[in-house]
């Protein structure tokens, strides 16, 4: 008897499925608070939300003053946090993938696509001390890091058809 692609699914991959799920709730969350200070702030409240590293902190920020660049940054702050949470809902889709399909398709989409998203932002905005490197910052690499690592130990071997 064949076994479905879900029932050859072993531990790691499960795991690293959850993961995957958690790495996307936590951007779509930037998404949604991106979206709402958009909706319900002024710039500056949005440009905090993104800046605090050491070496870009708030009290030394220079936020714009005059209505064009402000509107400019705003809905460029708010394109960013969108996109983050974009690929939270692509994250979704990694793990639904590997968790009902065993998909390699889907794991590889995660390291590839993902991880373009969460290595930009982790040495363009982290390690260049733009955003305060913190739990919140750092939790997305970490988890999609061990996400990377463990799936492949539980997903069915590739075979040839």
């Amino acid at each position: 008897m064949k076994l479905s692609a879900s029932e050859s699914l072993r531990a790691p991959a499960k795991i690293g499925a959850w993961l995957f799920l958690l790495w996307s709730v936590l951007h779509i969350y930037v998404g949604v608070t991106g979206a709402l200070q958009f909706f319900l702030n002024d710039i500056t409240a949005q440009w905090t939300t993104l800046i605090g590293g050491v070496n870009a902190p708030v009290a030394e920020f220079q936020f714009p003053t005059d209505a064009l660049t402000a509107n400019a940054q705003s809905h460029l702050i708010l394109n960013f946090c969108l996109d983050v949470g974009g690929y939270g809902v692509l994250g979704i889709f990694v793990a639904w993938l590997i968790w009902r399909r065993a998909s390699w398709t889907g794991y590889w989409i995660g390291v590839v696509v993902i991880g373009i998203a969460d290595l930009s932002f982790l040495f363009a905005l982290v390690t260049s001390g733009v955003i305060v490197a913190n739990v919140a910052t750092i939790a997305g690499p970490i988890i999609w890091f061990v996400a990377v690592a463990l799936t492949p130990f539980g997903l069915p071997a590739k075979t040839r058809s």
